[in-house]
């Protein structure tokens, strides 16, 4: 069984998986950085000078000027200001895998390019014949 386990773990796509996985969470860290401390705050700015973090209803009495104050206090909060942060990041992160997947897919279709034709089909015979050939080395008609 250990065998059979130290095959697979060890096994090319197993570690291709765990290396695309290491990288996706670094990735998705970035994206989020880029969300949370550029886009988020430019956002801000245009709609005028609001931090979303700090959108929350208070569920219950009280009010707070932050969300960290009503946290502190113990206090029920709606955050719908970090919800709309983690649409907007899951956006960037969806939009980005998608630029990188299509220029994959462009780059493996280059690679898949079709081979050029040299053959043409004998229409006497329906055998096989080299483009530049003037007689079907099968039936020996000639062709045009």
């Amino acid at each position: 069984m250990i065998k059979e386990f130290k095959e697979f773990a060890l096994k090319g796509n197993m570690m291709d998986l765990a290396v695309g996985i290491i990288i996706g969470g670094a990735f998705g860290k970035i994206i989020s950085s880029l969300v949370n401390d550029i886009i988020m705050p430019l956002i801000g700015l245009l709609i005028g000078k609001m931090d979303f973090t700090n959108l929350f209803a208070v569920l219950g009495d009280g009010s707070y000027v932050t969300l960290a104050d009503a946290q502190a206090a113990g206090a029920l909060t709606l955050n719908y200001g970090l919800f709309i942060n983690n649409i907007i990041d899951f956006i960037v992160i969806a939009f980005s895998i998608f630029l990188v997947v299509k220029k994959m897919n462009s780059m493996r279709k280059k690679e898949e390019a079709p081979a050029p034709v040299t053959t043409k089909q004998c229409p006497f015979c329906f055998g096989e014949v080299h483009l530049d050939a003037t007689r079907c080395p099968h039936c020996t008609s000639q062709l045009n």
